[in-house]
């Protein structure tokens, strides 16, 4: 009998220094991105597939808004100094340029201390330190462009990159060929799991009229949450409306409102109340539109002025529009009437914009995306 409780406790100790040792020899991997949630969601979606395979770590921004979803997500966070990379002459560059290089010499050491055999990066400010400091040091690096044109950290970081990825198939023309591969957008396992009547308990909302879900960003649109709450009185009559209208966009005024419901950002609710969705007002960012695609839910684009942006969501709109996926509504032409006559026609037209939908084949970013990594 003691024989055999030694051999058992033995065994035990064997059994756990194997599992130490898998768990010591998983290989790790860095994910940076930063600025606005359509530069984090994506990473999301690849690391809830990835996180069993790697050991992973995160790189972002001291304040950004990847801060917050990151660590809601248990990840491993380290912040670092970013600053913004702008086209135009501005005072503030000057700072910047010190800030870069301040997150340059953070993310190297933090890389140096980490020893990662990979790092994926989803643009924004705060991934060209990360990027740089990867490349002195060797480590592979695969980037993902959601936009039609690259934004200027791609532009910079793609001549440092293993691998590229791009959302749009118009976008492989700006990156190295032999290096870039189209895949769409990685969109969120968990996204396509909603159920609509949990969606609706939670909105407070009935099953008699249709839900126009209406998201301005991250960080909220102030000329499409004015023209929605203008519309308000002409709206609820044929819809009952979620707000989603960025943080500290919560008009207290409007909260008993019956068939309105605002927010400043849905996070684990959010799948529940897109299957309730029946038709949608976005701005025009690259990641929401392809979640959109995915829920084959009909789309009112009101993308960003060029005075606001570099033109990319004009460009994402269009490519939408002419695919059949979406409306589109400049937002010089935004007004009361407009918007009301756009929604309408939109949700008139709904089955014709589903049917359109049902015919793309950008749906399998993800798995693409976690199988380049895990080559790796």
């Amino acid at each position: 009998m003691r024989k055999v409780e030694e051999l058992g406790f033995n065994c035990g100790i064997i059994l756990v220094c194997i599992e130490e040792r898998v768990v010591v020899s998983r290989k790790k991997i860095v994910f940076t991105g930063g600025g606005s949630a359509g530069h984090v969601t994506p990473n999301i979606a690849i690391i809830n597939e990835v996180k069993n395979q790697w050991d992973i770590h995160y790189i972002g921004s001291e304040t950004g808004i990847e801060r917050d979803l990151i660590k809601k997500n248990g990840i491993q966070y380290y912040g670092i100094s970013s600053g913004k990379l702008r086209r135009y002459v501005d005072f503030e560059n000057i700072r910047d340029i010190f800030r870069v290089v301040k997150g340059y010499l953070e993310a190297r050491k933090l890389l140096k201390k980490i020893k990662p055999s990979l790092v994926f990066s989803k643009g924004g400010f705060v991934t060209v330190p990360v990027v740089l400091a990867a490349r002195t040091l060797n480590i592979p690096i695969l980037i993902h462009e959601s936009d039609i044109t690259p934004g200027l950290t791609n532009k910079i970081s793609k001549r440092f990159a293993t691998k590229i990825f791009t959302s749009f198939e118009e976008a492989k023309k700006y990156f190295p060929e032999d290096r870039t591969i189209v895949t769409g957008s990685p969109i969120r396992r968990e996204i396509r799991a909603g159920n609509a009547k949990k969606g609706r308990d939670y909105l407070g909302f009935n099953a008699e009229l249709p839900i126009l879900t209406v998201m301005g960003g991250s960080l909220g649109s102030k000329s499409v949450n004015e023209a929605i709450r203008n519309t308000l009185e002409i709206l609820l009559r044929k819809y009952q409306i979620v707000h989603i209208c960025g943080k500290n966009n919560v008009n207290e005024e409007m909260t008993m409102i019956t068939g309105y419901s605002q927010f400043e950002y849905i996070n684990e609710m959010l799948p529940d109340v897109l299957a309730a969705t029946d038709i949608v007002v976005s701005r025009g960012g690259s990641n929401a539109l392809f979640e959109f695609l995915a829920l084959k839910k009909p789309m009112l684009i009101i993308p960003l002025r060029l005075n606001q942006s570099r033109g990319d969501q004009i460009l994402n709109a269009h490519a939408f529009q002419q695919k059949g996926y979406s409306m589109t509504l400049m937002e010089e032409n935004l007004n009361s009437e407009t918007l009301v006559e756009n929604i309408d026609t939109l949700y008139l037209n709904k089955m014709t914009f589903i049917a359109n939908m049902r015919g793309s084949k950008r749906n399998e970013a993800l798995r693409v995306l976690v199988d380049e990594i895990n080559a790796f």
